[in-house]
């Protein structure tokens, strides 16, 4: 029971966090590498409102994730947004130069020390005790949580909600969708401000769990196999190739070796790229080689 919990946990968090990958990929066909970092920094400015509003803990996290919305939104405006009709290979090498950017950033503000935002915020994390003698700590079960609360709104935003199918719309045909009278700049800076805000969500809570540290990052890197193995456009997809991705992390650290864990998701990522390169239920179209 225990083995199961520790995949769930984990492939809540690589869900949360690869549903950012998908969003912006699926609306703007641009692969945010970067997307690791903006996870980081919102994490990071956990820290900064735990200590300005330390009296209110519950205001320094809502502020927190508001920040990493509209500095999202602010990483479409003034820098993504002179990408639109350049080449792809410009787009991502641009996101690759500003997570380098925002890591070094983040060592200069914060230094390379861990922070445990949970103890500056005063609260605990009791471990809650499941049926078959299973234990779950409180800030992964609200990844959990969390993980099914954003995917379900995702799905009805991008179903129902106006601005939701302005995003699909963009995505499927933006030459049109300029045409129908939507505008452009808007739907993108909203699908940046949304998969940064996802980002930062899950960042948040694995620092309120387990503390944090520039290191982070390599969690937002290890949740990019999910997003490619369930397929770049496809939110159902993220979710059963964090899963399996997770499934697979577990398993090797508890049956084989720990020190492995780093790689697993890799592996399964070329062994995925190999089978099917356009995933499990992406979208089989011409790929752009990079």
């Amino acid at each position: 029971m225990q083995l199961a919990v520790n995949i769930l946990v984990l492939a809540a968090i690589y869900a949360l966090i690869a549903c950012g990958y998908v969003l912006i990929y699926r609306v703007s066909r641009v692969l945010n590498l970067a997307h690791g970092e903006l996870m980081m920094l919102g994490a990071y400015m956990l820290v900064a409102t735990a200590s300005a509003f330390s009296m209110s803990p519950v205001m320094a996290v809502v502020i927190a994730a508001l920040m990493s919305l509209a500095v999202g939104g602010m990483v479409y405006l003034f820098l993504m947004r002179r990408m639109t009709g350049e080449m792809v290979l410009a787009a991502v090498l641009t996101t690759v130069a500003l997570g380098i950017l925002i890591r070094g950033a983040v060592i200069l503000i914060w230094s390379a020390q861990q922070y445990h935002p949970r103890a500056m915020l005063g609260w605990g994390n009791p471990v809650i005790t499941l049926p078959g003698d299973a234990r779950i700590s409180l800030y992964a079960a609200l990844l959990i949580m969390a993980t099914v609360v954003v995917y379900g709104g995702l799905f009805l935003f991008l179903r129902f909600g106006r601005w939701g199918m302005r995003m699909r719309a963009a995505g499927q045909d933006p030459l049109l969708a300029a045409q129908r009278g939507i505008n452009l700049h808007a739907v993108f800076a909203l699908a940046w401000g949304i998969s940064t805000f996802t980002g930062a969500l899950a960042g948040i809570l694995i620092a309120l769990d387990s503390g944090l540290d520039s290191t982070m990052v390599m969690i937002g890197l290890k949740a990019f196999p999910a997003a490619l193995v369930g397929g770049l456009d496809s939110l159902a997809g993220a979710l059963l190739g964090a899963l399996i991705i997770a499934a697979a992390e577990v398993g090797v650290i508890r049956f084989i070796d720990p020190l492995l864990a780093d790689v697993v998701p890799f592996i399964v990522l070329i062994a995925m790229l190999v089978i099917r390169p356009w995933g499990l239920f992406g979208t089989r179209e011409e790929l752009d080689r990079v």
